[in-house]
């Protein structure tokens, strides 16, 4: 099976399950032809295919509820319930059991393709090395979340810096416009403080993977400023898609409950939508927002670090597999899948 026809089944098993925007899947198609890391992003499903090809040797290790769609910007911020700022994984809408190394391949991959379209600048050697070291101290430590005070001020500056801009973040989203009929506008007004006015409801379009569920954003002002909630159609996992007798349990609730972390009180898993707080704080981190200063190694370590937070809340005997694996293993199987992809990503352009 080629890129194009799993890209069709995949697509029509998803039609079976939601209500999809076409528009929106036509624009990922387009967005897929960009750049082997966007075509990465766009692409879980196809990754699921390749991976027990191309990194059979890693099948084997233990399993635990993953984050499945990891990459480098799948990063961001949140409040927790206490009001401080938190840093870690953003999105887990497609988590599922699956080997620990199979999230780590991914991410590893993931800045490989970074560095070869030049938005990182560290060897591949080096960002493999810098995610592994990571993982292995946050197991050895039992996990800690990042919690951006004085321990992580290097972080916050990336977290905080000009290119989040409050200003143009809430333009943007004021320049959407209202949409009347069917919206889960019940189930967003329902996470907003009573004293909320001015309520309305617009389609947003954003994301790479997610690009064809619906999305919906749910602004409203309250005590002199502006605060919006984001509704996205709830999916199961594309690993499902490959299980040929699938629940189709939704995993993304459970890892989020489990992982060692610092919790986003807005997030809410429903049984059709995912839900969550918008804020210049509470969103994804992209590369074309970090400052142009930063320390990439420790970006990755921080990176790797948080992917075993996510991974200690499943009882697995993990750090006794990875001191079992030979030296260079993560790279060899984020190279071979970044060989892979970038031929899907070119039969693609084609």
């Amino acid at each position: 099976m080629d890129i194009h026809e799993a890209t069709r089944r995949y697509e029509a098993w998803m039609r079976r399950h939601i209500d999809i925007v076409p528009a929106d899947l036509r624009l990922k198609h387009e967005r897929m032809k960009e750049s082997p890391f966007v075509f990465l992003r766009a692409t879980f499903y196809r990754w699921l295919q390749l991976w027990p090809e191309i990194c059979a040797d890693l099948q084997a290790a233990p399993r635990v509820l993953a984050v499945g769609d990891l990459h480098v910007e799948n990063f961001g911020t949140w409040r927790d319930a206490e009001g401080r700022l938190i840093w870690g994984l953003n999105d887990v809408d497609e988590a599922s059991p699956l080997p620990y190394t199979q999230d780590l391949v991914r991410l590893a991959a993931s800045a490989l393709l970074a560095i070869r379209g030049g938005r990182f600048s560290s060897s591949s050697a080096d960002a493999c090395d810098a995610i592994l070291e990571g993982y292995a101290e946050s197991l050895d430590a039992g996990g800690r979340p990042f919690v951006l005070a004085k321990r992580h001020r290097w972080l916050r500056d990336i977290a905080t810096n000009d290119l989040r801009d409050p200003t143009v973040f809430w333009e943007k989203l004021a320049a959407l416009p209202p949409v009347r009929g069917r919206t889960p506008a019940a189930v967003l007004r329902a996470l907003m403080p009573p004293q909320a006015q001015r309520f309305r409801v617009a389609r947003r379009v954003a994301g790479v993977g997610s690009l064809g569920r619906q999305r919906w954003v749910a602004l409203a002002d309250w005590r002199g400023g502006a605060i919006a909630r984001e509704a996205k159609a709830l999916l199961p996992s594309a690993a499902d898609w490959l299980r040929p007798r699938s629940s189709g349990t939704i995993h993304c609730a459970t890892l989020v409950s489990r992982a060692v972390r610092a919790p986003d009180p807005f997030y809410k898993v429903g049984s059709t939508w995912i839900v969550r707080r918008l804020a210049p704080d509470c969103t994804r981190i992209e590369m074309d927002a970090l400052p142009k200063r930063r320390d990439e190694l420790k970006l990755l370590q921080a990176m790797g670090w948080e992917t075993a937070n996510m991974h200690l809340g499943t009882r697995a005997v993990i750090a006794r597999d990875l001191a079992r694996r030979p030296s260079h293993w993560l790279e060899r199987g984020a190279s071979g899948m970044v060989a892979a992809l970038t031929q899907d990503w070119r039969d693609w352009r084609r």
